[in-house]
């Protein structure tokens, strides 16, 4: 058996934009989704209920599908980081990587030797692959979060860190840090996380971020190639929708 490929990093190395969707910690609900045509489901361990013991049918289910498994962990934990690799996860998002050495520590941790010091074991991606540990690094992939507006003053620094797959400038922690709490659109938060995106991108690196349908254009058109959204908005759009058809009918 061949080691599964990963679609996230397929589509980067061919130069496109890669699409993640949030929203769900639950396999039946992933093959609902399995449908849409994105390339990787977010799960969350850092703000949700993702745990060790769920990521095997989490993953599974996203290997059906044939989409990237990527798990936000809690911390930058070596452990914790190799953990969810060997637990089935095709890419790990590592929130709060503030300075060169943490970025460094993402891929101690996520990569095995000579790239980095991931523990020597398999992973369930590498049941029944022979050189498993020999073709695992071209797969996993890494994403680290800039959410401190710290990050984005260390981020000339951050980003020599080679063997980071993406890093991804995360609006609502980074609004927060720089005292404007739950005003993403702030003025000062915007230029921030254009001026963060551009310098990622103007350094041959790849840059992701938050996007919804109104701005996703604006982001890929600057250079961004890693989307992610939640489809949550679009349930409360077409439940709304609905509902007012609903009551514009009752009303004749």
């Amino acid at each position: 058996m061949n080691i599964r490929p990963n679609r996230l990093k397929e589509k980067l190395a061919a130069g496109q934009v890669a699409t993640i969707l949030s929203g769900t910690n639950e396999p039946d609900l992933i093959d609902q989704l399995g449908t849409l045509d994105v390339d990787g489901i977010w799960l969350e361990g850092e703000h949700g209920g993702v745990d060790y013991a769920d990521l095997g049918n989490l993953t599974r289910a996203c290997d059906l599908w044939g989409k990237t498994s990527v798990v936000r962990v809690m911390d930058n934990d070596y452990a914790t980081i190799y953990r969810t690799l060997d637990r089935g996860a095709q890419g790990i998002v590592v929130p709060h990587v503030n300075t060169r050495a943490e970025a460094d520590a993402v891929v101690a941790a996520g990569k095995f030797a000579p790239l980095g010091k991931r523990g020597m074991y398999t992973s369930r991606q590498g049941f029944g692959v022979g050189d498993y540990l020999k073709t695992a690094n071209d797969q996993s992939l890494l994403i680290v979060l800039i959410e401190d507006i710290v990050a984005v003053r260390a981020l000339d620094e951050i980003l020599k860190v080679d063997h980071i797959d993406v890093f991804f400038v995360a609006p609502n922690d980074l609004a927060t840090s720089m005292g404007h709490i739950g005003n993403m659109g702030h003025p000062d938060v915007q230029k921030t996380v254009d001026g963060a995106l551009i310098k990622i991108v103007q350094s041959r690196r790849v840059a992701g971020t938050l996007v919804n349908s109104g701005n996703v254009e604006r982001y890929t058109k600057m250079g961004v190639r890693v989307v992610m959204t939640s489809f949550f908005p679009w349930i409360q759009a077409g439940a709304k929708d609905l509902i007012d058809r609903a009551a514009a009918g009752a009303r004749g």
